[in-house]
């Protein structure tokens, strides 16, 4: 992989000597593929799911690949080049989600087909969007129909999810099955319709509505809690490794390949996580002792999952905390960047009917012509399990200059970056950018106490851990309590998030492994050009070369910064 990244980065550095016209042939086939839909979205508004539908999906991205392998890379400008690398990684992608039934299995421990549908309620601003939002809703029944199918395979296959991360699970349908619609959570963005509404067309939203939530919403739930109780979890499997279904242990290779997006292994891996650990775990230590804090390490942690002064009291307090530190976060970035989003992001809790099984917190962005901003999900569920130690590394991971400003700059990118690039999420990217900017954020004042910087170490060392549970749960036979075990007596997570984590690595294979391994890249490349520009280093370039380009896989990141250097010297 290193051979490939310096003849990648050998041949950008090449062709941006010369200004190429954009290639036509490249564009036609990222415009046919732009402009694929694949179903007609006015009979599906909620999407299609069949397995026709997937291999038919599959089929397409095969001959589009089979066209791009057509076209000459030496010719092509370092954009085109980029754009050719990341059109191919995506349709592989997709041949690979097919080839491996990645369909049968559309759950994970914190999100499932029928959880989803809470990231669609949203502020209503006009009347066609009224009209498009009851659509959706109308359109929920034929979606689990389309599922449940899948689901039955899947188990019949043996390529389900372990029954151990359904704990609690039942919240996530049990919670929208209400006898009152407007008590329902899909109904609330009507309970205030834009006063551009007229009285005609509010009253027709509203009778709408109502018949939406209570003919088609609530039974669509009542169908899922039926399905799941009676079928699916006395049936789904006991083993919780993804090496133990057909094919895993190609799959999970497989999953490796494209969360990293370079050649390891899990071993190698593996092994990653354990020096990571063992150098986080030194700097815990010097810590603690420069706090003066008399017991050992697990008395420690135990002190910070137990002290009062370590959790907020309320829901309000908890966001309240939250919303000063990404004020504070906002006003650095001027010093480490030279471009910002236009999108501005708001602070909100994680809803209450996914927050049980939700991590501690997420960023949910939006397109670059919503009219709705970012938000940096807090969850104020369980509130002795968030600690306000780990919240600098929370905010700054999840709103800015972590995903909020790098997934806005992403969608704001000009014309000349395709579409598909600019909706484009690589996890060992933008995961990566989301713990880099943790240790960024150090430099950028916002730890003040040794507790939060050490919540940045715990957070850290929550990521490298990953490396050594997720490989050891997939490759390497570990037990649900060996995970626990491991994180917990490693990390100052509290024990709620440990086990809400854990069954998130045992249900998504290969993805906790995308943090860790970007984070490592990116401050690899930062500390060569450091020493290799030495006085001439600008840290706001430095991140501008990172970002201009938006998401790209992590050999081309290297190549970039490595030409970016070259020029300098």
């Amino acid at each position: 992989m290193k051979k490939i990244a310096v003849l990648f980065g050998l041949f950008l550095f090449a062709i941006s000597l010369h200004a190429q016209k954009p290639n036509k042939k490249l564009a036609q086939l990222i415009d046919e593929v732009q402009q694929h839909k694949g179903y007609d979205r006015k009979v599906y508004p909620m999407g299609l799911f069949s397995k026709a539908y997937f291999e038919q999906e599959a089929a397409f991205a095969k001959a589009q690949l089979d066209k791009l392998a057509k076209i000459p890379e030496s010719s092509l400008s370092e954009t085109d080049a980029i754009t050719l690398t990341l059109m191919r990684f995506k349709l592989q992608e997709t041949v690979d989600y097919f080839a491996y039934e990645r369909y049968l299995n559309p759950l994970l421990s914190d999100s499932g087909f029928h959880s989803s549908w809470n990231y669609m309620v949203r502020p209503l601003t006009s009347y066609k969007q009224a009209l498009g939002y009851i659509d959706r809703l109308n359109a929920l029944p034929d979606v689990v129909d389309q599922y449940l199918p899948l689901l039955r395979e899947g188990l019949a296959k043996g390529v389900s999810q372990p029954r151990v991360i359904f704990e609690g699970y039942q919240s996530t349908y049990d919670s929208q099955i209400v006898d009152d619609y407007t008590d329902s959570f899909y109904y609330q963005p009507f309970k205030s319709l834009p006063s551009t509404l007229t009285k005609t067309q509010g009253d027709e939203i509203l009778k709408a509505a109502k018949m939406a939530i209570e003919d088609r919403v609530i039974p669509a739930f009542v169908a899922v809690k039926q399905f799941f109780e009676k079928e699916y979890l006395p049936n789904t499997r006991k083993t919780i490794g993804i090496s133990d279904t057909p094919n895993g242990a190609a799959y999970y290779q497989n999953r490796i390949d494209y969360y990293t997006t370079l050649s390891l292994t899990a071993d190698e891996i593996h092994q990653i996580g354990l020096q990571e650990v063992a150098r986080i775990r030194a700097a815990m230590q010097e810590i603690i002792e420069e706090v003066a804090f008399e017991g050992s390490f697990s008395d420690f942690l135990t002190f910070l999952r137990t002290d009062p002064q370590f959790y907020a009291k309320t829901p309000n307090e908890l966001l309240m905390h939250a919303r000063d530190m990404a004020k504070r976060a906002d006003a650095q970035l001027p010093r480490f960047f030279k471009t910002l989003p236009r999108k501005p992001y708001g602070v909100a809790p994680v809803p209450d009917a996914i927050a049980p099984k939700y991590t501690g917190g997420r960023y949910v962005g939006t397109s670059k012509n919503s009219t709705d901003p970012g938000y940096y999900w807090v969850n104020t569920y369980d509130l002795p399990s968030r600690p306000l130690y780990t919240l600098p590394s929370l905010t700054v991971h999840e709103a800015v200059p972590g995903h909020h400003l790098q997934g806005s700059l992403n969608n704001e990118l000009g014309d000349s970056i395709p579409q598909f690039r600019r909706n484009m999420y690589l996890s060992a990217y933008g995961e990566g950018w989301g713990l880099y900017t943790e240790f960024l954020a150090a430099e950028m004042g916002m730890y003040t106490t040794p507790y939060e910087r050490f919540g940045q170490l715990t957070y850290e060392m929550w990521r490298a851990c990953r490396l050594v549970v997720d490989t050891g749960i997939h490759a390497k036979g570990w037990t649900r309590e060996q995970v626990v075990a491991y994180m917990a007596s490693n990390t100052a997570l509290s024990l709620h998030e440990i086990n809400t984590e854990t069954d998130r690595y045992i249900s998504w294979p290969g993805q906790a492994l995308s943090y860790k391994i970007g984070e490592i890249k990116i401050r690899a490349l930062r500390k060569e050009a450091e020493t290799a520009l030495g006085a001439a280093f600008d840290i706001r370039e430095f991140h501008e070369r990172i970002l201009e380009q938006g998401t790209v896989t992590l050999p081309i990141l290297e190549s970039r910064i490595r030409a970016w250097m070259a020029k300098y010297k």
